[in-house]
């Protein structure tokens, strides 16, 4: 039997690179993003969504209503903001929250109910929501907000535990993204999202054989 993956935040980087390796490997691939038009290729189906709307959890049942199962779930969507903390607008700390944990929260209640034992749900944090990491400033709103998507990954592995879903989350360092452009212009990054892509692609599929309830630091730079 095929196996189904479903990841949130691929329209472009690491994201759109995942849903690509993921459906080469024969897996029905779901790839949801706010900037994607509605369409189907060989083992992959792009589905347009907004990741802030009021009615997410809503869009998320209608959207997955034809997914009976689902083997992998990979929240991957991110946002930033760089700005002094003490310029930080309520908006600008809610769009990283809403994207960065809320969000991901409705998307695990609508997907988990459709997975079954032996599957696995991968959390993409950053490394900057790392416990003990180099921080750096601008970043107090998008950091902070990841690292609330590291515990919520911890709490959710206990609270799931009996179902023999797998729950983790990568922590991830410096990939070429425009991300990282935003956020440190002109440094370039050890690893493309190709590279990187191809890391979550094969801990997604084999790792939640071994592991859960585990952050893991993905970085070998600094930033």
């Amino acid at each position: 039997m095929s196996k189904t993956a479903i990841v949130i935040g691929a329209s472009r980087g690491i994201g759109k690179e995942i849903v690509a390796q993921l459906s080469i490997q024969g897996i029905e691939t779901f790839g949801f993003a706010r900037s994607l038009e509605d369409q189907d290729e060989e083992n992959i189906h792009y589905r347009t969504i907004d990741l802030t709307s009021s009615s997410l959890k809503e869009d998320l049942i209608r959207l997955t209503s034809e997914i009976s199962q689902i083997d992998y779930l990979i929240n991957n969507a991110g946002q930033i903001v760089v700005k002094p903390f003490l310029e930080l607008s309520k908006e600008d700390i809610l769009s990283c929250y809403q994207v960065n944990v809320m969000s991901v929260m409705e998307v695990i209640q609508v997907c988990l109910p459709k997975m079954k034992a032996g599957g696995h749900i991968v959390n993409i944090s950053s490394i900057g929501g790392f416990q003990g990491s180099v921080k750096f400033p601008g970043l107090s709103a998008y950091s902070t907000s990841k690292a609330a998507l590291v515990s919520l990954t911890e709490l959710l592995a206990e609270e799931f535990k009996e179902t023999g879903i797998s729950i983790n989350c990568l922590c991830l360092g410096a990939v070429q993204t425009e991300m990282l452009e935003t956020a440190f212009p002109g440094y370039k990054a050890p690893h493309s999202a190709k590279e990187m892509a191809s890391y979550i692609c094969d801990f997604t599929i084999n790792a939640g054989k071994y592991m859960h309830g585990k952050i893991i630091p993905v970085s070998n730079s600094t930033p």
